[in-house]
């Protein structure tokens, strides 16, 4: 119980009062040298005791009652709480500090989300800004007379329709991730072979490997594997993952993917054995436009969403998706969906 409460503020009190009336019957007993009546005196010590002890509890607690009612009412922003004060004021402390903390921490949530709202801004509009004025640049040399140059006028549109192409990749991206945060996005969940569908991807980005001369392969030969997901959503991810590890991996090196069985789930690996990524690192790589060596990112294409939107489909799947690096051995990405 706190000191301040109004039980204890009443009980000091009370003690003082009737400590003072025994002081001054004991001051008249030395002054008219009277023996003192003690039982009546014991009756008239009790009778001050308690009836200062309710009178003060009682006007102590109205006081603060008048005062904090209107305050807690708004505090809480519920009806009911004038009782609530009335019959448990002694609590009220307990309370307001609670709502304090959490209205600590949502303040403390809101500066980071207005950090993550401007940093979010700055990065959308700096992805923007490179195709935008490398479209504008090769526009104006076109129309100053490159237009009628042979030699630079198709190079100059190829190049244009690059940057018009990375700012629908962008766009696109956005729209995808504002669906999923909004849970607009529709899933069809089917029964697919996993690793039939991994094959898939693999086929389709072999020239990508190629180029780099790196390896795409399984641990081991598995058999069929039924998961249940939204197929076209989930290639998505293995694409983006695989893509990943052949740009961002070891030239020469090679990507493996695995699987295990979980319990009622499918464990799905994606490894390579490239340059690795830094602990500090590791925590935002799933953020939107985050990027670990933004010069190399940006030399090997992409929007910077890729991950954001991979975890966001996993989640979407209610299943979760890791990542574990070493610098100078490799990353592997993780994720589950359920097994048939």
């Amino acid at each position: 119980m706190q000191t301040s409460s109004p039980k204890n503020i009443a009980l000091f009190l009370a003690f003082a009062l009737t400590a003072l009336v025994l002081i001054f019957l004991v001051f008249i007993q030395k002054i008219y040298a009277n023996q003192i009546l003690w039982l009546e005196s014991i009756a008239l010590l009790l009778v001050v005791f308690f009836g200062s002890y309710f009178l003060v509890y009682k006007s102590v607690k109205r006081y603060i009652y008048d005062r904090v009612k209107l305050i807690y009412k708004s505090l809480l922003r519920q009806k009911g709480t004038s009782e609530f004060v009335e019959t448990n004021l002694d609590k009220v402390g307990d309370d307001v500090e609670i709502l304090a903390t959490q209205r600590q921490k949502e303040i403390d949530d809101l500066k980071l989300m207005e950090s993550f709202r401007r940093e979010f801004l700055g990065n959308v509009s700096h992805e923007l800004k490179t195709p935008i004025f490398n479209i504008q640049g090769y526009i104006h040399t076109l129309l100053d007379g490159a237009l009628h140059d042979e030699t630079v006028n198709e190079q100059y549109l190829s190049r244009t329709s690059k940057s018009v192409d990375r700012m629908i990749n962008i766009v696109e991206d956005l729209e995808m991730i504002s669906k999923i945060e909004s849970d607009r996005l529709d899933l069809e969940f089917t029964d697919w072979d996993i690793v039939s569908m991994t094959q898939d991807v693999l086929d389709q980005v072999e020239m990508k490997a190629k180029k780099r001369s790196v390896s795409l392969k399984f641990e081991k030969e598995y058999p069929s594997i039924k998961v249940n997901g939204d197929r076209d959503k989930i290639m998505q991810v293995m694409i983006n993952l695989i893509v990943n590890s052949i740009k961002y991996g070891r030239a020469g090196g090679s990507t493996e993917v695995r699987f295990y069985e979980m319990g009622e789930n499918i464990l799905i690996e994606v490894s390579d054995d490239g340059i690795g990524i830094s602990e500090d690192n590791l925590p935002r790589l799933f953020e939107r436009f985050y990027r670990v060596d933004k010069s190399r990112s940006r030399e090997q294409g992409g929007t910077g969403l890729g991950l954001a939107i991979v975890k966001h489909i996993i989640e979407a799947h209610k299943q979760s998706i890791n990542v574990r690096s070493t610098e100078g051995v490799g990353t592997t990405f993780s994720f589950t969906l359920r097994k048939v």
